[in-house]
Formats: structure tokens, C-alpha cells, sequence
């Protein structure tokens, strides 16, 4: 709990409801997160965005609720409830399935008022039928999933989440254990790749069967529609996997194309036929922290201008697939590091970049923490998914 905080002062719970109170849910954030020049705002019209159904394609296949927490007529926390009825459909075993419902997008003053907002959601996710909560999911698995509890000390690459370190004791608190952590990975570039990883690389660029190149810009379409199918089979296993809906694809081409570089993002091909990917985004948080979610009336034009010279640049890989047919086998290890290879060239030749984070990678992706270890990174940030019976 806060110092000199009244607790007789009645928290109150508000479900939101139209667009003034979707609006004070948005701006809650940024005031909760002044204080923390690590906080990334992102741009209030992505939030409208995500929370929009009509707009965000998540809300075809979820349900969801919003709820503010209100003390002394002054917002003071929020919190989303949400089923997502694909993650419903999913095998147990790999962290949904039936009776599962999430919650995300925590903000909270202090901890009775976290308390009070989880509380509210566990209570909207029972009367929806939900027997265990997971969360923070905010809102989607392939958006900001989990609690940073490590790596407070630095911005988060763009798609990453930032939050207060205090909310790690406040949800354990709440009853939530650890379901499961996501690690990121924190390299230099500039000097490349330990000489064994180098060995492994020549290795395959002898073999006449393996084909590594950048996604081809001027068949955007069909790249992603390449990157998509592959990830949907390599990534069927995994825990938490969702899968992509035919309109969620069109949405993640139009709004992942304008940080999809030229040369940073690669297909491997084998004998011809695409079997793994690589994805290296430019970090475009360098901009964003500069902005305070806001992109007019000026920042819309800065943006477009640093998205079509955007250097020096870091980069963040938040994406890589083999098809299933390779996994845990050399080839794939060996497609790996050619791929962030060939990605470490480009990024450090044409946008000057200095650094990469890997990530996330599950806890237990044994084949991804040991690529990450003989590249040379580091652990820098963890984000803990938790769970709760209801």
C-alpha cells in the first residue's frame, strides 16, 4: 500500500462504457508513467485502436471488458477482462484451453487499488463461465503478454511492454503464480558472432540445397502470406499459441510493412521450398519515447521521415520459425544462425546498428536459449505470465 493513502476511501469499480470513458482508461497510463523515463507512450491512436472491435480483428474472436477504479472522484487504476475463444480451443497443456480467460493492460496508484481492479476482473471472467485466469495478456498473446520483472532500468524495444516494478509483489500477492517466464535477449553487433557460429554459417553457405535471402519488398504479399503459413505450423506447439485468422493476417501485413526494412528480415529456403524466418524490426521506441503518444501535429511527418532512413537503428527479433519437419534438428540450429547472421550484417552495414534483442523466448525453448548463449547475449528482460484458479 501507498504512504498516505486514506484507506477509508471507497475504491469503486466502473465498468467503461463509451468513448469519454475509453478515452480516461487510455490516459490513465501516461499519468501513472510520467514519473518513468524508461516508459515508452505509445501513440494514443494505436490504444483507440486496440481497444476498438471494427477496428482491432482480435475482437472478432474475444470478449472483453474494461473497468476503471475510482477513488475520491480521481481515476486511480484499470484493468481489461478478456476470452479470447481461439486461446479456448487450444490443448491445455499448452497454457490455454477450455475455462481460460485473461486480463491485461494493469495500471494501478497502489496496491489495494490492484487488487480491487483484479478482483473485478476475476469476478467478469467467472460470470462468463472461466475457471482460471492468466494474465497480464494485453490483449493478445502476439501483442504484450506478461509482467516485466526484470530489466526496469532500460526502454523496452518497440512491441514491449514497461512496467512499474512494484506490480510483480502486487499481482503474487493477488494469489497468481508463475506460469510461465519470457526472456529477452540483449546483444552487441557491431563485432559480430563468436568464431563457432561463424564456422556454422560457412558451413551453410557450402551447401548448395540451402538458400537464405531478404524478404523480397516488391512481393510483400506473398512473403507474409510465406512468414504467416510457416509460423502458424512451426509455432502450433508452443505454449500459448494462437492462431492467425485470415483477417488478422491482412491486418499484421498492413501494420508490420512500414518496419519491415530492406535486407533486416529473412526466408530460408531449402531445395527451394521456404522452411524457416527470421523477423528483425528497427527499434522504433528511439522515436516513440520522443513523442508522448502523440503523432500531431508535427510527429506523423518525423516518423515517416526516420521510417525511410531510419539510421542508426538498434533492432528487436521478436519472430523466428522452422517448419516442424526440422525443428530440434542441426539444419534448424544451423538456419538460425545463418539467418541472424546475415540480419547482423544488414542491420550493422546499412542502419548503423549497435545492438539486437532476441526475444521473447520461452523459459524452456531449450534450442532458442542455446542459440542465444553462443551468440554471446544476455538476459536483460523477463516477463512473467501468471495463473490463478478462479
Amino acid at each position: 500500500m501507498n504512504k498516505g493513502v486514506n484507506v477509508s476511501d471507497k475504491i469503486d469499480i466502473v465498468p467503461v462504457s463509451g468513448k469519454g470513458a475509453l478515452n480516461a482508461f487510455i490516459e490513465l497510463a501516461y499519468r501513472i508513467n510520467a514519473d518513468d523515463p524508461n516508459w515508452v507512450p505509445p501513440l494514443r491512436a494505436d490504444m483507440v485502436e486496440l481497444l476498438t472491435p471494427g477496428r482491432n480483428p482480435f475482437h472478432e474472436h474475444a470478449r472483453m471488458q474494461l473497468f476503471l477504479a475510482k477513488r475520491g472522484g480521481r481515476d486511480v487504476g484499470r484493468i481489461s477482462a478478456h476470452i479470447d475463444e481461439l486461446a479456448l480451443a487450444q490443448p491445455p497443456e499448452q497454457g490455454m484451453g477450455p475455462g481460460t480467460g485473461n486480463w491485461g493492460l494493469l495500471e494501478a496508484e497502489d496496491e489495494d487499488v490492484a487488487h480491487a481492479l483484479i478482483e473485478a476482473a476475476e469476478d467478469w471472467l467467472r460470470g462468463q463461465g472461466m475457471t482460471r485466469s492468466l494474465g497480464p495478456i494485453s490483449l493478445s498473446i502476439w501483442e504484450e503478454p506478461g509482467l516485466l520483472v526484470k530489466g526496469h532500468d532500460h526502454p523496452p524495444m518497440v512491441l514491449m511492454g514497461h512496467h512499474k516494478a512494484e506490480y510483480e509483489g502486487w499481482v503474487e500477492n493477488a494469489g497468481y503464480e508463475v506460469a510461465k517466464r519470457l526472456m529477452t535477449y540483449d546483444l552487441p553487433v557491431e563485432d559480430g558472432f563468436p568464431a563457432i557460429v561463424d564456422r556454422i554459417v560457412k558451413s551453410g553457405e557450402r551447401n548448395d540445397k540451402i538458400i537464405v535471402r531478404p524478404i523480397d519488398l516488391a512481393k510483400f504479399d506473398d512473403e507474409a502470406e510465406i512468414i504467416i503459413r510457416i509460423l502458424n505450423e512451426a509455432w502450433s506447439k508452443n505454449w500459448g499459441f494462437v492462431p492467425f485468422t485470415d483477417t488478422e493476417k491482412n491486418y499484421a501485413k498492413k501494420k508490420l510493412k512500414p518496419i519491415i526494412l530492406k535486407g533486416a528480415n529473412m526466408i530460408a529456403e531449402l531445395e527451394g521450398e521456404p522452411v524457416a524466418f527470421m523477423l528483425a524490426f528497427p527499434d522504433l521506441n528511439q522515436q516513440l519515447i520522443k513523442m508522448k503518444g502523440k503523432l500531431f501535429p508535427f510527429n506523423w511527418i518525423k516518423l515517416l521521415w526516420w521510417l525511410r532512413n531510419p539510421k542508426p537503428t538498434d533492432f528487436r527479433v521478436p519472430l523466428m520459425g522452422v517448419v516442424s519437419k526440422w525443428q530440434n534438428t542441426r539444419l534448424a540450429s544451423q538456419l538460425a544462425f545463418m539467418m541472424i547472421e546475415y540480419i547482423r550484417r544488414s542491420g550493422v552495414s546499412t542502419y548503423g546498428a549497435k545492438r539486437a534483442e532476441v526475444g521473447w523466448i520461452l523459459e524452456d525453448n531449450a534450442g532458442m536459449v542455446a542459440i542465444a548463449n553462443a551468440i554471446e547475449s544476455n538476459c536483460n528482460r523477463e516477463y512473467r505470465i501468471y495463473s490463478k484458479d478462479l
